[in-house]
């Protein structure tokens, strides 16, 4: 075979056997530069023995966050809003209807159960139906499919028997298209879980569901929670099948997660830690997100983290997917647009301890500590966890600080695990160049690069990393996103101009695969009626998921990712992208 493969520019037209010889990703920057044949004629010579660099199966992936509505209300397929009872307002998501005040009391055992301390106390009085009932709204209504089976469970304690549950799903309109009666069957003062299941009869976007209680006696209600039955591989509480399948469907080579600035938390406070997202979800205690209020033009006071999702099902969706698994733990530092709040570093072990207890609980055997927790959770096969970040968009010297702590901790104990650290929030200026220079320095695995740009920052630097160093740290283009407008605004839109910028800076990303290893687009996922952030790879509603014009360009790459990076010049010149 001819090493070299000539490709002509102008009027001429490329045969079949040529083009076979070239990836999808690997020719658009050819058949962009033969539009410009005029102004730059001579053949494109691709020298296919002439390897540059290998591409790494991590190249394109994904970064899920909880923003946008993305776990609760999103992908986690929990229809109920506040299930437990804890949010900030206890019966937010939840009208009530009662004839005589206190029928229905919000209770708290904070001194008994701290993780999930309310639950509501219901006294019925020979009721009737339309005395006493509990609506719930859903994430901006409940998605219901006509003839689907879903799956109503609740936790109770029966006070004083002879109270009876009659469970109603809703259209827009009040008309019941769905429902059965669940009765309780145990007394005494232990509690209880128990479900049962009916199909709904139509459907609705803007669904409901109405709970009245019929009878007399005394009933304690907690974790009042409905699931549709075609959750992702029919896991009970799981996740959207749709949703999941959008992924599964780009082939991503690793799963970034659980963010973004959630990790880090308005203050320490509300820092994500892992070791509270996994067990039974009753014991899984809720939290506010970040993003509930920190946009003034997009206030969502109902947003908040059940962590249903929690760490043990992001490594079992990376599992499912075939991605490997990129979680990223809080550093000891909060998010420094906000509080800027630091734990000091002689207080920094239990932070520290998190990560190795994260690295065992994903690899270690049934014979440690947290890998019989894993084993326990019917998982006995490790994760095999590869990589983890340590903290998210930090930066200044404070990180460095604790980012070295962390570092000397973790490798001794695993010195096979890469380590994601953070260049900060933008790709250049100082705060880029002090962490990129101290990083290179000290030889750092991988370094996290963000760009949320306008689509020319884009086009202009599909070339960035021609002139990188091509020993040492490798790059992570950790976030990006093409901006249609300007960074956070509300006038972001997903559109052909942002998905061909990115594609644009994509080939030079893989061009330049000895030096850049793994890229992911962000945010994820976005809630049409909940969203705080655009664009967004995929938009759902309570029905469906659509695809954004960006997600096609990064499926294209995924699908077609090459395995080899090869010469290829324009007039004796290297081709820039």
């Amino acid at each position: 075979m001819n090493p070299d493969l000539r490709i002509p520019c102008g009027k001429k037209k490329l045969k079949n056997k040529q083009m076979k010889k070239l990836s999808i990703v690997s020719a658009l920057v050819p058949f962009m530069l033969c539009l410009q044949a005029d102004a730059q004629p001579g053949p494109i010579v691709v020298k296919v023995n002439e390897v540059k660099a290998t591409v790494q199966p991590t190249m394109w992936g994904v970064f899920f966050e909880d923003i946008n509505f993305g776990a609760d209300g999103g992908i986690y397929a929990e229809m109920v809003k506040n299930r437990s009872f804890e949010f900030f307002k206890p019966m937010m998501g939840w009208t009530v209807k009662q004839k005589a005040e206190g029928d229905i009391l919000v209770q708290n055992r904070r001194e008994e159960i701290n993780t999930n301390p309310r639950y509501i106390r219901v006294t019925a009085r020979n009721a009737e139906k339309g005395d006493l009932s509990m609506l719930n709204e859903g994430f901006r209504g409940m998605g219901i499919k006509s003839g689907l089976r879903y799956d109503f469970s609740v936790m109770y304690r029966q006070q004083k028997p002879g109270v009876k549950l009659h469970i109603e799903l809703q259209n827009a309109t009040g008309q019941i298209i769905g429902e059965t009666v669940f009765v309780p069957e145990k007394a005494g003062n232990n509690w209880n879980k128990e479900a049962v299941s009916f199909n709904a009869t139509a459907t609705e976007p803007k669904g409901k569901m109405n709970l009245w209680f019929e009878g007399d006696g005394v009933i304690d209600l907690d974790m009042i929670s409905l699931f549709p039955s075609n959750t992702w591989k029919g896991r009970p509480g799981g996740l959207r099948a749709d949703m999941v399948q959008m992924l599964a469907d780009m082939k991503p080579g690793f799963v970034r997660f659980p963010g973004g600035c959630i990790v880090e938390g308005f203050d320490l406070s509300q820092r994500y830690q892992w070791k509270k997202t996994i067990g039974p979800v009753e014991n899984r205690q809720l939290l506010i997100n970040l993003w509930n209020f920190i946009f003034a033009h997009r206030p969502t006071p109902d947003y908040f983290q059940t962590y249903g999702l929690g760490f043990f099902e992001y490594f079992q969706l990376c599992e499912d997917i075939g991605a490997e698994p990129l979680p990223i733990l809080n550093c000891g530092m909060a998010c420094q647009f906000q509080s800027a709040e630091v734990v000091p570093l002689e207080q920094l072990d239990p932070y520290v301890q998190d990560a190795l207890d994260l690295v065992e609980f994903a690899n270690g055997d049934a014979n440690t500590k947290w890998g019989k927790v894993r084993a326990d959770l019917e998982h006995p096969a490790p994760f095999n966890l590869k990589m983890m970040g340590i903290g998210n968009e930090n930066w200044g010297p404070q990180y460095l600080e604790r980012l070295a702590v962390f570092t000397k901790a973790i490798k001794a104990k695993y010195p096979a695990i890469k380590l994601v650290n953070s260049s900060g929030t933008d790709p250049n200026g100082e705060r880029f160049d002090l962490l990129n220079t101290a990083l290179r320095k000290r030889n750092a695995d991988i370094i996290d690069e963000h760009y949320y740009r306008r689509p020319e920052w884009f086009l202009q630097n599909a070339n960035r990393y021609d002139t990188f160093p091509r020993n040492g740290s490798k790059v992570f283009a950790g976030e990006y996103g093409a901006q249609s407008d300007k960074t956070v605004s509300v006038d972001n839109k997903n559109n052909w101009l942002t998905a061909l910028s990115e594609a644009a800076f994509m080939t030079g990303l893989e061009r330049n695969a000895d030096v850049v290893n793994m890229a992911s687009y962000a945010p994820l996922f976005a809630h049409a009626e909940g969203w705080q952030w655009t664009p967004d790879l995929i938009w759902v509603d309570n029905l469906k998921t659509v695809p954004s014009t960006d997600y096609y360009v990064q499926k294209l790459f995924s699908l077609n990712k090459g395995s080899k990076v090869v010469s290829i010049t324009l007039n004796n010149q290297a081709i820039a992208g």
